[in-house]
């Protein structure tokens, strides 16, 4: 049998590399070499993958899941697995002129191997807007973009992480996606590839794209049809062949104290969004809030124990030499334990230069003691919490059931404890949304400046307000809301910021951020696209259009323009993929991809928030303290809540 192109031991490309990295900025980016990175030797492993992060290192290399499973694969020793990252423009073009060998293909940052020599490309997106960025990487690797263009030396092109919950927009550039929790199942995939190339690789990249669609496990594109009625709709996603499931169903990761990653967190060279490491206490959220993607795909809720936590604090510190702990979720205060573990991590750093820090917290969850005994050993920075809307009815109409009073009472006690600065996160956008819901934003934060000053006795008392866009996300109540144009977005967001600045009394208090309606919208047309949205993608890339989720890169008249090229002559254009509401009985692009939400359940919550809005008080309650409200995870996904409390506690660490 002869050895597969994918088996000869690759050059490194870094000699080629090393002369050029003086001429573009940040070079310490592309070096590799970090504390915990691992490089194996090809020829000692079967499987290989190259994991990307598809932006910048200095916002890719903190991301937990690309750690997670880089760690996971690497721990079986016949799995080597890299990571690699999006390019700067200036080293883009570098590589684009290459030298006397020709262009210097994309590589990965560990053993600086071309990515196109490994069996799997794996790319992980927690947002739409990296996807001309997978496109960037896929030429520099010198891969076909096209899926249906590759051959059998070219990688298994695969995409994971919560964007890939709808690969549809991107469908003819992947091999392969997977939804959900990828811990377990990048081991089951690198199985069926390890076996397929012992079994002499037979029937091609198809046979091995056809084992991984087959087990269940990899939504593979090309094995389905995608139909579409003449006025533009979806009329049907069949399998084009048979032993292909009809739904794919997504992955969750039961008993998360048997997974206790990272256990080896890497340690950047360079400057990197967040210089902390991080602890994942529980996965999931039942909370109900409907705009949120996250909560409704990463059910049920999964908590991991006060020990657990515990001893991944102790282990990343002592292995990684970071100061700032942060405990992560989706609500971290939520956890059943939370109290325990704040007290018992407080106890056994006090006295070092170990901080710990929770990420925003919902106003109804947070109390002062739970505060004090995070910042019992650092500085007092800012609180933040996110209301989401800005009066009680739009409130009602997310399911974001926090009241006016709940949020005085809570940064009035912040403030009186000896808090500066609160941060509050809105949006603006929202379904039933009106200009007066928007503005009540402004006397939310008026009442909090006031409460603040009431208490405390101070005037130096800050309030950041911070309004992102909504988005209306695939698998969602909001999946079918028409989303609102950026023109009266960014008209709501200058009334607002108008109003602020124009009170004398409060407005110098008030710090205002937010971003145009213009990326929303964009991101609107990847969340909820078609396969027909690929062509628009890729005229975008072919135009220049690189790292969209920077504001300066990102063109909106770029996109503008894709569009209407793209979709000419099919019936559809951006409004139709944005503005437009979508009735009951559509298909949409991802119902063949099964989150375990019942779409029957979705669609009630979405007529219960139209409800909402005309008055009716419906609030869908927790179910982790409730009786199951029938959303369909757990019996469709055969899974179930799992929370403490343990009961257990934190005990002092011995001293060495």
């Amino acid at each position: 049998m002869t050895v597969a192109q994918s088996d000869l031991v690759p050059e490194s490309v870094f000699p080629r590399l090393e002369p050029r990295l003086a001429l573009v900025s940040k070079p310490i980016q592309y070096v590799g070499g970090e504390l915990n990175s691992t490089v194996k030797k090809w020829d000692e492993v079967e499987v290989r993958w190259a994991l990307m992060y598809p932006d910048a290192y200095e916002v890719g290399l903190p991301n937990q899941g690309v750690q997670i499973l880089y760690e996971v694969l690497n721990e079986r020793d016949w799995i080597a697995a890299e990571r690699t990252y999006a390019v700067w423009p200036d080293l883009e073009k570098i590589m684009r002129e290459g030298d006397e060998q020709g262009p210097i293909p994309q590589f990965t940052v560990d053993a600086h191997r071309p990515v196109k020599a490994f069996d799997v490309f794996g790319l992980s997106f927690s947002t739409e807007l990296g996807y001309t960025n997978m496109l960037n990487a896929l030429d520099l690797a010198g891969i076909p973009l096209h899926a249906v263009d590759r051959g059998d030396d070219d990688p298994v092109v695969l995409a994971g992480g919560h964007a890939a919950f709808n690969p549809e927009p991107i469908a003819d550039f992947l091999d392969a996606a997977v939804l959900g929790d990828g811990e377990e199942v990048v081991l089951k995939i690198s199985e069926v590839v390890r076996e397929w190339k012992q079994d002499g690789r037979p029937g091609g990249r198809d046979e091995l794209l056809r084992r991984l669609a087959v087990s269940g496990a990899v939504y593979v594109p090309k094995f389905y049809d995608v139909n579409y009625a003449a006025d533009g709709q979806i009329e049907a996603v069949v399998p084009n062949r048979p032993d292909i499931p009809w739904r794919v169903r997504k992955h969750t990761l039961m008993d998360l104290d048997a997974w206790p990653y990272p256990r080896n967190p890497l340690v950047p060279l360079a400057e990197t969004v967040h210089e902390r490491f991080s602890v994942e206490i529980f996965r999931g959220c039942t909370r109900g809030c409907r705009f949120c993607q996250a909560g409704m795909i990463t059910r049920p809720v999964r908590e991991r124990s006060i020990t657990t936590i515990g001893d991944m604090v102790e282990n990343g510190i002592r292995k990684s030499g970071f100061e700032e702990v942060g405990l992560l979720s989706l609500s971290s205060a939520d956890h059943t334990e939370i109290g325990d573990v704040a007290t018992g991590l407080a106890d056994r750093y006090e006295g070092t230069n170990v901080s710990l820090s929770l990420p925003s917290t919902r106003v109804d969850a947070f109390n002062i003691t739970l505060a004090n005994e995070f910042s019992r050993n650092g500085r007092r920075s800012g609180l933040t919490f996110a209301p989401e809307g800005g009066s009680e009815r739009m409130r009602k109409v997310i399911n974001k059931m926090v009241t006016e009073e709940d949020l005085i009472r809570t940064v009035g006690a912040a403030y009186s404890h000896g808090w500066r600065q609160v941060k509050l996160y809105f949006m603006c956008g929202l379904p039933t949304e009106t200009d007066e819901d928007v503005l009540q934003i402004a006397e939310l934060a008026k009442k909090v400046i006031a409460k603040g000053r009431e208490v405390s006795g101070r005037n130096d008392i800050r309030c950041t307000v911070s309004i992102g866009g909504f988005v209306p996300k695939p698998h969602t109540p909001f999946q079918w809301a028409s989303q609102l144009d950026h023109e009266t977005t960014d008209e709501r967001l200058q009334k607002l910021r108008d109003v602020v600045r124009s009170d004398k009394k409060f407005g110098r208090a008030i710090g205002f951020r937010y971003h145009d309606g213009k990326p929303g919208i964009v991101e609107g047309l990847l969340s909820r696209g078609d396969r027909r949205v690929g062509a628009i993608i890729e005229q975008v890339w072919r135009d220049g259009g690189r790292f969209d989720g920077w504001s300066e890169h990102f063109s909106y008249d770029r996109w503008v323009a894709a569009a209407e090229a793209g979709l000419e002559g099919t019936g559809v254009d951006l409004d139709w993929y944005t503005t437009r509401e979508r009735e009951y009985d559509e298909i949409l692009p991802w119902d063949h991809l099964d989150s375990g939400l019942d779409k029957d359940w979705l669609w009630a919550d979405w007529e219960d928030a139209l409800a909402a809005a005309d008055g009716e008080d419906i609030e869908v309650e927790d179910c982790r303290w409730t009786p199951c409200y029938d959303c369909g995870v757990c019996p469709e996904m055969n899974t179930e809540i799992q929370i403490g409390p343990t009961g257990q506690k934190l005990l002092p660490l011995s001293v060495v």
